[in-house]
C-alpha cells in the first residue's frame, strides 16, 4: 500500500511536473555508474521508469508518444549527469573552443536520450498489464542501447549493464553475456519492484518477479565467487612490465616547442628506480607509454629515437602511442593516424598499428563539409582530424604472448576488441585522460575496459596519461595500478589468460535471443484476445 502511494502519483504527473520526476530519475541514476558505483539506486529510479510509461495514457501506438517524452527526459538527466566532465576537454584550447563548452555539455545528452526515448516508445507500444511489462522494458531498453552502442559509430558508455561492473563477483555475469546481457538483467532486475504496487486484480502475487530477481542476481554472484576462486591470478614467465604515467597537461602535450622537455621526462621517469625494480628500467622487458606520447611525428625526429634507443635495455621494447604521418600527407595537407608503435632496443619499429574506431568530434567530424560551414572543428590539433586504420591487429612479440593494442575509447567496444583468427593473450589500452582532468571520466573510462578482460578471459595493461594507469587480470581484479594525477612508473608481471569465456565464444547471441524472445511474448500477449 505504502509503494502503491508513492507510484500513484507519478503515474498520475503530467506537464513539467511529468518531465521533472523524468530527468531527476535519470540523474539520480547515474549514481549507479563509475566512481560511486551506488547500483542499489536503481531500485528506486527504475520503479519510476516503470510508472511513467504506466502513466503515458492512450493514443495512437498505445501512448506511445507520451512515453517517448518522458524516455527523452530521463535520457537527458541520465546522460548530462552521467557525461558532464566532457566539457573539460573544451577548456584545453579555451580560445578556440570554449564557446563550444555550453553547446556540447548539453547537445550530446539531448542527442544520446533520443536512444532512451525509443527505447520508452517501444516498450509502451507493447505495454500489458502485470509482470510482462518489466520484461518487455527489459527488451526494449536492451534494444535501444544496442542502437546507441553501434549506429553513427556508436557511444555504449555508461550503458545500464555497467551498474552489475561491481562488486566482481556480479561482474563475471559479463563473462556469460556481455554487455547487453547485463544491461537486460540490470533493467529486469531493478524494475522488479514496480510490480509491488500492483493490485492483486491487475499482477497476481506481484512478489515473485523480485523474487526471480533477486534468485537472478544471487546465482550471478554465486557463479562469479566461484569463478574467482576457482581462478587465482596466474603470471606469464619472463615478463616485466613497466608503465610510464607521466602526468602531463593536455595543453603541454600539444606544444612542439617543448619537445626536449618531454622526451628528458620520459627517459627520467621511465628510468627511476623503485622499490620492486632497484635498478629502474634495467630489469624490464616492456615499457610501456600512453597514447599520443609526443608532441610530434616522432619518426621524424632522430634525436628522440636515439633517446629511445639509449634508454632501453637490450632485449627490451617499448610500446607507446603517437601520431604516424600517412604516406598520403604532402605539404600543406597533413594526414596523420593516431596509432601505437613498437620501438626495440636499437630505436626501429618492430610493429605498428593505427586506430580503427575515431572519436567523432574529437578526432574526425562526421560530415565534415556540412559541419565546418558552422564553425565545428576536431579537438585535435591534426588539420582534418586523423584517418582510420583498416582493421584490429595482433602483434607478436619475443619473450610475451601476442596482444592486441587498443587506442583510447576503442576499449569500451563489447566483443569487438579481439580481431577473427588467433586469440591474443593479452589486451592493451594506451589512452590518455588528460582532456578530463580529475572527473568521473578516467574512472568509467577504465571500469569499461575492464570488463572486456572480464568478458574475453584475457588480461588488460592500461597506460594512461594522467591515470588511471593499471594492470587487470582475465577476471578483473586490478593487480596493480596508479591513481589518478599521479607521476610516476606502475611495475608489475602480466597476468596469463583463461580459457575463452562463453561471451568470448558466443558473442551477443544469447542477449539477442533473449530480446527477441521478450518481445516476441509482448507482441503476442498484446495481440491475444482479452
Amino acid at each position: 500500500m505504502i509503494l502503491a502511494r508513492v507510484a500513484h502519483p507519478i503515474v498520475l504527473a503530467w506537464g513539467a511536473r511529468r518531465a521533472l520526476i523524468a530527468v531527476l530519475a535519470g540523474a539520480a541514476s547515474t549514481l549507479a555508474m563509475a566512481p560511486l558505483h551506488l547500483w542499489p539506486a536503481l531500485l528506486v529510479t527504475f520503479p519510476v521508469v516503470v510508472w511513467l510509461i504506466d502513466g503515458a495514457g492512450a493514443g495512437r501506438w498505445n501512448g506511445a508518444g507520451s512515453a517517448a517524452a518522458a524516455g527523452w527526459w530521463f535520457g537527458f538527466g541520465y546522460f548530462l549527469s552521467g557525461l558532464y566532465w566532457i566539457g573539460a576537454a573544451f577548456l584545453v584550447d579555451a580560445d578556440k573552443f570554449g564557446w563550444a563548452l555550453g553547446p556540447a555539455v548539453l547537445a550530446l545528452p539531448a542527442g544520446l536520450a533520443a536512444f532512451t526515448a525509443a527505447g520508452f516508445a517501444l516498450a509502451r507500444a507493447l505495454w500489458t498489464p502485470g509482470w510482462l511489462r518489466i520484461v518487455t522494458l527489459a527488451a526494449a531498453l536492451t534494444a535501444s542501447e544496442w542502437l546507441r552502442g553501434h549506429l553513427l559509430g556508436g557511444f555504449p558508455w555508461n550503458a545500464f549493464g555497467y551498474a552489475f561492473a561491481e562488486p566482481l563477483a556480479l561482474a563475471q555475469g559479463f563473462g556469460l553475456v556481455g554487455l547487453w546481457g547485463m544491461t537486460f538483467i540490470a533493467v529486469l532486475v531493478f524494475a522488479s519492484p514496480a510490480v509491488l504496487a500492483d493490485s492483486e486484480a491487475e499482477t497476481p502475487r506481484p512478489w515473485r518477479l523480485p523474487a526471480v530477481a533477486l534468485a537472478l542476481v544471487l546465482a550471478i554472484g554465486l557463479y562469479g565467487a566461484i569463478r574467482l576462486a576457482q581462478n587465482p591470478t596466474a603470471l606469464v614467465d619472463g615478463v616485466r612490465l613497466r608503465l610510464m604515467q607521466p602526468n602531463i597537461p593536455q595543453d603541454q602535450r600539444f606544444n612542439y616547442a617543448a619537445k626536449a622537455d618531454v622526451i628528458r621526462r620520459y627517459v627520467a621517469l621511465s628510468s627511476r628506480p623503485t622499490d620492486r625494480r632497484p635498478r629502474g628500467i634495467a630489469d624490464v622487458t616492456h615499457l610501456i607509454w600512453p597514447e599520443s606520447a609526443f608532441p610530434f611525428f616522432v619518426t621524424r625526429e632522430a634525436d628522440a629515437l636515439a633517446a629511445i634507443a639509449d634508454l632501453l635495455p637490450p632485449g627490451a621494447v617499448l610500446i607507446t602511442g603517437a601520431a604516424r604521418l600517412a604516406d598520403t600527407s604532402r605539404p600543406g595537407r597533413i594526414e596523420a593516424y593516431n596509432s601505437v608503435y613498437v620501438f626495440d632496443a636499437d630505436g626501429a619499429i618492430a610493429a605498428v598499428y593505427d586506430k580503427v574506431h575515431l572519436v567523432p568530434f574529437g578526432e574526425f567530424i562526421p560530415l565534415a563539409g556540412l559541419m565546418r560551414r558552422f564553425g565545428v572543428e576536431q579537438l585535435v590539433r591534426v588539420p582534418g582530424g586523423f584517418l582510420a586504420g583498416d582493421r584490429l591487429r595482433t602483434i607478436d612479440l619475443p619473450r610475451t604472448p601476442a596482444f592486441v593494442p587498443l587506442v583510447c575509447y576503442e576499449a569500451i567496444f563489447p566483443h569487438a576488441v579481439t580481431p577473427r583468427g588467433a586469440r591474443p593473450g593479452w589486451l592493451l589500452n594506451v589512452t590518455n585522460d588528460a582532456w578530463f582532468g580529475l572527473s568521473p571520466g578516467p574512472f568509467q573510462h577504465l571500469l569499461q575496459a575492464r570488463m572486456r578482460a572480464v568478458e574475453e578471459g584475457l588480461p588488460l595493461v592500461r597506460a594512461a596519461n594522467t591515470g588511471v594507469s593499471a594492470v587487470i587480470d582475465p577476471v578483473g581484479r586490478t593487480v596493480a595500478h596508479l591513481g589518478l594525477g599521479r607521476e610516476a612508473v606502475l611495475d608489475a608481471d602480466l597476468p596469463a589468460p583463461l580459457s575463452p569465456t562463453l561471451y568470448a565464444r558466443t558473442g551477443d547471441a544469447t542477449a539477442a535471443a533473449t530480446v527477441v524472445l521478450a518481445l516476441a511474448a509482448a507482441v503476442w500477449r498484446r495481440r491475444r484476445p482479452a
